[in-house]
C-alpha cells in the first residue's frame, strides 16, 4: 500500500497532476515545452518532475542539454488505472485544454 499512497501524494499537487495528464496524452515531452505549456519557470517544472521521478511516475531521457520526460511503466494496478484515466478523463477540463493548446504552441508536434 505504500507505493499507492506515495503515488497519490505526488499527484495531489496541481502542477504535478497537470504534468501527468500532459505526459499521458502527449507522450514524451521536453521540459522546456512543459514549462511553456504550464506557463511556469523551467526550474519549477523540473523540480516537480524530479519528485514525480522519485515516486516512479515518470522517467527521463537526456538528449544533449535537453531532458525529455514520459510516464513510467506502471508499477502497480493503481498507477496503471490512473495512466489510462489521464489519457481521456480530463479531455473537457478547461485547464488541461489550455495546457494542451499552449503545448502545441511550444512546438510539441509528435
Amino acid at each position: 500500500m505504500d507505493k499507492e499512497v506515495e503515488l497519490l501524494k505526488v499527484l495531489s499537487e496541481p502542477i504535478r497532476l497537470r504534468l501527468a495528464v500532459l505526459l499521458a496524452v502527449e507522450g514524451e515531452v521536453c521540459v522546456c515545452q512543459l514549462s511553456a505549456a504550464l506557463q511556469e519557470p523551467e526550474y519549477k517544472v523540473s523540480r516537480h518532475l524530479g519528485l514525480m521521478r522519485a515516486a516512479g511516475l515518470v522517467e527521463a531521457r537526456r538528449d544533449g542539454t535537453w531532458m525529455y520526460y514520459q510516464l513510467a511503466k506502471p508499477a502497480c494496478a493503481l498507477q496503471s488505472h490512473l495512466c489510462e484515466f489521464f489519457q481521456h478523463g480530463f479531455d473537457r477540463h478547461p485547464m488541461i485544454k489550455a495546457d494542451r493548446k499552449q503545448l502545441k504552441r511550444a512546438g510539441c508536434g509528435k
